[in-house]
């Protein structure tokens, strides 16, 4: 027996990976977070499969169900939303399970952030512009922030902000960010990304407040950062005619003349 914790991707069902596909097609119980997973991903479930949705249960409730499949032989998939290297309190489920010698597996998903960068039509980190991409929040009552953990600390650096977990602090973070960023800086919230209902609003972190117009969900992500639909940005250097490289030797001593 083994329990199988997947990442069921952004929303849309066809953004699962096949390993993850596969697994839950194998599994005859399925645990899963019912908020923010779609019921699209459930349908790959065997028949006569026991789904249950986990978003009104406690840890210990979780647990329970997942050492009476234990128990019983029974393989068990667990489905969070996104990937589950982040937010997903799959680190608290696995040291319960490690405690119990229950044995499990990790099967990565598409994280909120790229499927919300993939609405936007945007590469994220364009030469000259931007190279890094920080995934942060803004405390909660679930988790707080560490102390260096701070907004400001990150947009100092330039780097494009994808912001989960904080669409109801919006005025906070705009004020945080505007500062360092300044207010022409580009912004787009996207709501649920990948759904069919997939919101989206683009913005300055000047101009956002009008443009949100007041409608706020949780399931939204705030990406901002100088790429955001720029168009004025320098090209990569790995596909220019004069780029000496391994699979496209060039000049008369190439880097790699092996590769020839």
């Amino acid at each position: 027996m083994t329990v199988h914790f997947i990442g069921a991707g952004p929303g849309a069902p066809d953004l699962l990976t096949l390993r993850g596909r596969d697994l839950i097609a194998a599994c005859p119980v399925c645990l899963y977070a019912g908020s923010l997973v779609p019921e699209g991903v459930l349908a790959h479930s065997p028949p006569g499969a026991r789904i249950v949705n986990t978003a009104p249960m406690s840890l210990d409730e979780i647990i329970a169900e997942i050492t009476a499949a234990h128990a019983a032989g029974l393989d068990v998939a667990r489905l969070h939303s996104g990937d589950l290297s982040i937010w997903s309190a799959m680190g608290e489920q696995l040291r319960r399970l490690r405690a119990l010698g229950i044995p499990y597996t990790v099967t990565p998903g598409v994280p909120s952030f790229s499927a919300a960068a993939a609405a936007l039509e945007a590469e994220l980190t364009l030469p000259g512009l931007a190279q890094t991409v920080v995934l942060t929040r803004t405390p909660g009552r679930a988790s707080a922030m560490p102390e260096g953990e701070k907004l400001a600390a990150f947009a100092a650096t330039g780097a494009v902000l994808a912001i989960h977990l904080s669409i109801h602090l919006l005025d906070q973070v705009v004020a945080e960010l505007t500062p360092h960023y300044g207010a022409d800086c580009p912004v787009a919230i996207v709501w649920r990304a990948s759904w069919p209902e997939q919101r989206i609003v683009r913005a300055t972190l000047a101009t956002l407040d009008a443009a949100v117009g007041g409608e706020m969900e949780r399931t939204a992500l705030i990406l901002v950062g100088k790429t955001l639909g720029a168009a004025d940005f320098d090209e990569s250097r790995l596909y220019a005619a004069d780029y000496d490289r391994r699979y496209r030797p060039v000049g008369a001593e190439p880097r790699f003349p092996e590769a020839s």
